[in-house]
């Protein structure tokens, strides 16, 4: 989907911003690249819609060089949400939010019937905020929104540069759980960068550290919590193994099993007595886990409740 062949970003001055990067982003994945400040994640971002150039190397969008595409046509395909939030003070919400789906010549239902989704979505109801202009809204409010401009026009790429950093820990909390849905049911290919090692392990389909413009790991959340490439990657995720398997309990996440759908349903099965680790394991490959006691299932764990759940004890850790 996105590919990144020996990328680099060199200023005039001798800086390197980011150094010969090799990855691959697969399509609908959520990819969080996350590292300290000044490791490049941002410049790596912003040069898959081109808002900088690249200095060396290639970047393919679906196998065609970006530098091949017409800059609209690239960036109209890429929904783009910054930390600033960037609203037009000006414009109503419902305007902000219709700005790229009439710049495409969508028609007016299909627009109005987009922005209800969408606000919708995000628990803004149309009726009582669509008139309303930013001013009105709260940081939080107002950050959904830019979200929700981003999806608009449904693009097939969407790019978030730390879009919750500058929020209160409620609000934040939020809009992470916001992204867990939108990543469950519009499936989009998302590019989101952090400083939060937290919000990459909650939100992640897998992560990237960086670290003076390199690479130093990829891998999901699992890998990177058990399997550290070295002391840098250890040191930034931190000791988080040790707190999951020492503070979460499996029964506050057993949901009740449907015996009829599980009739008709294949369901990858543990016995309840497996360490975590093997469980945290198979959640790694599936969405859903039924667990056994003496063959008998009495309930069944999902990656989403425990992601969350993992998110909520460690932010009361840090």
């Amino acid at each position: 989907m996105i590919k990144f062949e020996n990328v680099s970003k060199r200023y005039p001055d001798g800086t390197v911003a980011v150094d010969s990067l090799e990855l691959e982003i697969q399509q609908g994945e959520f990819f969080v690249i996350v590292g300290p400040s000044g490791c490049g994640k941002t410049t790596t971002l912003k040069l898959i819609n081109r808002l900088i150039p690249l200095s060396d190397g290639t970047i393919l969008i679906n196998g065609r060089k970006i530098s091949e595409y017409d800059i609209h046509e690239l960036r109209w395909n890429i929904g783009y949400v910054l930390q600033q939030i960037a609203l037009f003070p000006h414009m109503t919400i419902e305007e902000n939010i219709a700005i790229v789906p009439e710049m495409k010549r969508w028609g007016r239902g299909k627009v109005k019937t987009r922005i209800h989704e969408l606000m919708n979505m995000v628990g803004l109801d149309y009726e009582t905020y669509a008139n309303r202009k930013p001013s009105e809204l709260s940081g939080g409010q107002q950050q959904r929104v830019g979200v929700i401009r981003a999806l608009a026009a449904d693009p097939e790429i969407v790019l978030m540069d730390e879009p919750f950093s500058a929020l209160d820990p409620i609000s934040r909390e939020k809009l992470q759980d916001d992204m867990l849905d939108f990543k469950e049911n519009l499936k989009k290919t998302t590019v989101f960068v952090t400083h939060d090692m937290n919000e990459a392990l909650k939100l992640a389909d897998r992560i990237c550290i960086m670290k003076n413009g390199k690479i130093v790991q990829i891998g999901t959340p699992h890998e990177l919590v058990t399997n550290p490439a070295d002391d840098f990657v250890k040191e930034f995720v931190g000791n988080k193994y040790e707190k999951w398997t020492s503070d979460i309990k499996l029964d506050d996440l057993l949901q009740p099993v449907n015996k009829d759908e599980m009739l008709i349903t294949s369901f990858a099965t543990v016995p309840v007595s497996a360490p975590l680790r093997e469980i945290l394991e198979i959640l790694s490959e599936h969405e859903q886990l039924v667990m056994e006691k003496d063959g008998n299932p009495i309930g069944y764990i999902d990656r989403k409740s425990v992601m969350k759940y993992l998110s909520t004890i460690l932010e009361k850790g840090v």
